[in-house]
């Protein structure tokens, strides 16, 4: 047992509310009157005829769990018809049939799933004429992984308020003190949020939505589906909201996630490209150390793989595709060069210099050399001589 506001609930049942209906009941709430009159559609939020009842009691916050209040805008009587007020109600419904000396759980009806709001009594009564809506910037729903449980924030993507669906109703106590609260609807989940949970509240994202809804038309159902906008967006934040106690802006701020369980493909084909950057390194390294030496030729050189833009592979140096750097030859001055009007023996290339050959060319041409006689006498030779 743990304590919610001045009486005591229990951890169990609340988490079983919170899977039958859907959201968590956590939001952030820091409107104040004006927005949310704009943000309801009843005009720019500075005219006097928008009335307000207990609106003192608001408290503005980034962590609103139920039993808080909030301000609510539904529809009242007034000569020649409606008009909308703005009422601050506590977040938690408490039906009008609660007997007066019971204790008022806000816990317990937070949320109405919309698909049975026609069956139970709780709701139905409250369809014709306790309709209202809420507005808030955002709200928290957690992701369930194993033992851990991770929450995001959900909110749109240009930080206008979201307003949602709601009944409220009225109920007093054993002292006639008359209470004001509300519940907030929930449908399934977007096609977009099934990933995090299987309910979402029901956001009325166009004004005839807000409209049918707050006006008590009777067809209604169309509008309490999930909203599949992709301006509803999301992101990871600190397990601290999950305390009532926690608030101010850190509870939006986004935090980076530390995947220590399974970890998406992608990280992997990452990883893999990451292991084989020492030996790629290796060649860019020698193939600079083979332009640099080479820096001096006036023939015009391949360009490297960093310079093409492709990695520099091992079976490219054993082709021979790179030059190799100068070697003297014999008979020259070691850092002179010598035009050389040869032909190797094999292919009848031609060779201006030597030191530009492939690899393997050098090799044959080296060969070819000793086999031409370097004027040195053989064995063979010697005793011909004699």
């Amino acid at each position: 047992m743990f304590s919610r506001g001045s009486f005591p609930v229990d951890s169990s049942v609340c988490e079983r509310e919170r899977r039958a209906t859907g959201m968590c009941g956590r939001a952030r709430c820091t409107l104040n009157p004006d927005r949310v009159a704009r943000a309801c559609d009843l005009g720019d939020g500075g005219d006097d005829s928008i009335q307000t009842y207990q609106i003192d009691r608001y408290r503005p916050s980034y962590n609103v769990s139920p039993g808080a209040y909030m301000p609510v805008v539904r529809k009242e009587k007034a000569a020649g018809g409606e008009k909308a007020v703005i009422h601050c109600m506590k977040w938690g419904l408490v039906p009008s049939f609660t007997k007066k000396a019971e204790k008022p759980d806000h816990y317990k009806m937070f949320n109405a799933r919309s698909e049975s709001i026609k069956e139970k009594a709780s709701f139905r009564r409250l369809i014709p004429t306790n309709r209202c809506i809420v507005a808030v910037e955002g709200f928290y729903e957690w992701k369930k992984d194993g033992s851990k449980k991770q929450p995001y924030y959900i909110h749109f993507k240009d930080h206008r308020p979201l307003v949602l669906a709601a009944l409220y109703d009225s109920w007093k106590n054993s002292e006639g003190e008359v209470l004001h609260t509300f519940t907030i609807l929930t449908t399934r989940s977007s096609t977009a949020l099934e990933w995090l949970h299987d309910r979402m509240p029901v956001v009325l994202g166009k004004k005839d939505s807000i409209s049918i809804w707050l006006n008590n038309s009777l067809d209604f159902e169309t509008i309490l589906g999930p909203y599949e906008g992709s301006d509803l967006i999301w992101y990871p934040v600190t397990t601290a909201v999950g305390k009532p106690s926690f608030d101010g802006p850190e509870c939006i701020k986004e935090i980076q996630l530390k995947y220590t369980g399974d970890k998406p493909i992608s990280q992997f084909f990452t990883k893999k490209a990451n292991a084989t950057d020492q030996p790629e390194q290796k060649n860019l390294k020698l193939s600079k150390e083979f332009t640099q030496r080479n820096a001096s030729d006036s023939v015009k050189e391949e360009p490297s793989g960093e310079e093409s833009g492709e990695p520099i592979k091992e079976e490219n140096i054993a082709n021979s595709d790179i030059l190799l750097p100068k070697e003297p030859i014999q008979g020259e001055t070691c850092g002179i060069k010598r035009e050389l009007e040869e032909t190797t023996p094999d292919s009848g290339i031609k060779v201006e210099n030597i030191s530009m050959l492939p690899y393997s060319q050098v090799k044959k041409k080296e060969r070819a050399t000793k086999d031409a006689g370097d004027g040195q006498a053989s064995l063979l030779s010697y005793f011909g001589r004699k």
